[in-house]
């Protein structure tokens, strides 16, 4: 029976320090004074279009959590694809009235939306030590963003980005259709107009022609009766 319990005891060892090693590996831990400091995803795998966040966790020298930093004594710049965040306030996930959240955790909200690496900017202080370090992911940090097409199911959902650009293809097409019918609509205008002009033309020309057709009339008359007045 003892090499059965000293057995379950190895394997629960050993998973307990698989499961450590696996969140160490999803952070990147900065030593700043006196103390610790991990940063990476608030969930790993992290993938496109799903809520995450930037998760800093705060330690003192003797492995405490520290607890009572205020919102924004740690701020994160999250850069990816060329572009970077505004500086993203780090709150406090800890809540001593509830007791509920992690002690020592602080977050940043963030929906990736693009797969690929991010860069995380970490500065601020923590009880008047300075912090300010940058770290990329990579496999020895915190998880590169992927697409997210293996963890879904049943149905694959289409990437963010196909999404983005049939979006702007119907939206160019739309804009194309728009401009043609107010080009249609124009030159219908046009024609009206035209078409306008040309029966006011036609007026005016047809009532000329009646006022010389009846001053022809009016002249043959008076040549008609001096005609016969003279005979």
């Amino acid at each position: 029976m003892r090499p059965r319990v000293g057995g379950a005891a190895f394997g629960i060892a050993l998973l307990l320090w698989l499961a450590m090693t696996s969140v160490a590996s999803a952070h990147v831990v900065k030593q700043f004074g006196s103390y610790s400091v991990a940063m990476g995803w608030l969930h790993e795998p992290t993938y496109v279009g799903i809520e995450n966040a930037v998760q800093v966790v705060v330690k003192d020298s003797s492995g405490n959590p520290v607890n009572d930093l205020a919102s924004g004594d740690l701020k994160v710049v999250v850069s990816a694809g060329g572009q970077q965040t505004a500086a993203l306030p780090l709150d406090p996930s800890y809540d001593d009235d509830t007791g509920l959240g992690t002690p020592g955790e602080y977050d940043a909200p963030l929906i990736p939306t693009q797969v690929g690496d991010y860069t995380f900017h970490l500065s601020g202080s923590i009880h008047g030590q300075a912090v300010d370090e940058t770290v990329t992911s990579s496999d020895q940090t915190f998880a590169s963003v992927e697409n997210g097409t293996d963890a879904q199911f049943p149905v694959k959902l289409p990437a963010i980005g196909d999404v983005s650009a049939l979006a702007q293809r119907v939206d160019g097409r739309v804009t194309t259709a728009q401009a043609d019918a107010a080009t249609a609509e124009s030159d219908a205008t046009n024609a009206h107009d035209a078409a306008n002009r040309a029966l006011m033309v036609g007026a005016i020309a047809g009532g000329l022609g009646i006022v010389f057709g009846l001053g022809g009339l009016a002249v043959g008359f008076a040549g008609l009766r001096a005609a016969r007045r003279r005979s």
